[in-house]
């Protein structure tokens, strides 16, 4: 987020009806009480649609329609589970507000003003219908893009001391390359089907000739072509379990050069040849990831010390008068660089 905001642009679709969250909805009322601050209803349903929006464009035409109301896990559906998550998040960012003075952060003039403008340019963009369903009023927004643009400078802050250097030996990346020969057909109703147990056996002969001479060949990729195969590459260490973890067993304990025997797997047969016992760009990625997990767990260790040490307490009744089956929302464009803009419309 640097020296800008990042909103999401919003675009209001209702399901059921053009009532924002309903009746029973009172923008001022309390949702959540977060040590000594009280959320109010406006600002969780704004930063919950701001989320709704994202998922529902980035999943809706995957999960089809009416998905919210579709159980997930646990006897939860969509919509409580996500909303749990929601609550989560929000809780948190009043959190690392309360602890912003123990690392020094606060807002810089600069995004004082890119936010006021952000706020500024929803508002004048939207008609009151749309903001009035994500609660969208200028004071609103701003107070939601200020907890965002917070909570990414705590996490910085938070995770500056984070020891940076991993070794090549920990984030060591093997790369191979392997074959498939599938005991698999395909219908021509895109159905996956076994092979009889004849066709089994004589792709299985084929994936034994092919091992033998394959360990040999100047180059593993062309010889495979050249016997009517593919071959796929694949960067890898001893956590790796795809495509099979019998393969990454097989592959792992050998040198560079050297090919495995033919793996047997519920879909074929794998020959693998190791082509590296260290692949530079896939360790310095892996290098990344590392770095970035254990920020992760700085930071989240943190949040977790502080949440259980501040009083909290949720008001499900009002909570629940957020409804996201009730009210759709949809990113109608994408996000801007440096000035936040968020444009919602209703239809």
């Amino acid at each position: 987020m640097k020296k800008r905001v990042v909103a999401c642009i919003l675009a209001v679709v209702c399901i059921a009806s053009l009532n924002g969250c309903g009746s029973k909805f009172n923008g001022q009322d309390t949702v959540v009480e977060v040590g000594d601050e009280k959320v109010t209803a406006d600002v969780a349903n704004f930063f919950a649609r701001y989320q709704q929006a994202q998922f529902e464009t980035t999943y809706s035409s995957y999960l089809g329609d009416d998905f919210w109301g579709k159980e997930v896990t646990d006897g939860k559906t969509y919509e409580e589970n996500y909303k749990d998550s929601i609550m989560d998040s929000l809780e948190e960012m009043y959190i690392l507000d309360e602890h912003k003075d123990d690392y020094k952060v606060s807002l810089s003039d600069d995004e004082e003003k890119s936010i006021k403008d952000a706020a500024k340019k929803f508002t004048d963009s939207n008609d009151s219908a749309a903001k009035d369903a994500v609660s969208g009023d200028e004071k609103t927004v701003k107070k939601v893009l200020e907890l965002l643009t917070l909570q990414k400078k705590m996490e910085t802050a938070m995770t500056a001391d984070v020891d940076t250097n991993v070794s090549d030996e920990e984030a060591a990346q093997k790369k191979m390359q392997y074959v498939l020969f599938s005991t698999k057909t395909t219908g021509s109703d895109g159905k996956s089907t076994d092979m009889s147990d004849d066709e089994k056996a004589e792709v299985k002969k084929k994936a034994e000739d092919f091992q033998k001479d394959a360990a040999s060949a100047e180059d593993f990729s062309v010889f495979a072509t050249a016997v009517g195969a593919s071959a796929t590459d694949l960067t890898f260490d001893s956590d790796t379990t795809s495509p099979n973890e019998d393969l990454i067993k097989a592959a792992d304990k050998l040198k560079e050069g050297e090919v495995t025997d033919v793996i047997e797997a519920d879909n074929g047969y794998y020959v693998a040849k190791v082509v590296s016992l260290l692949d530079r760009d896939a360790t310095d990625t892996k290098k990344e990831s590392i770095v970035s997990q254990r920020k992760s767990d700085q930071y989240q260790s943190i949040c977790k010390k502080w949440k259980k040490k501040t009083d909290i307490k949720v008001h499900k009744k009002v909570w629940n008068t957020i409804s996201f089956a009730d009210q759709g929302v949809t990113v109608k464009s994408t996000t801007e660089d440096t000035d936040t803009s968020s444009d919602s419309s209703s239809k």
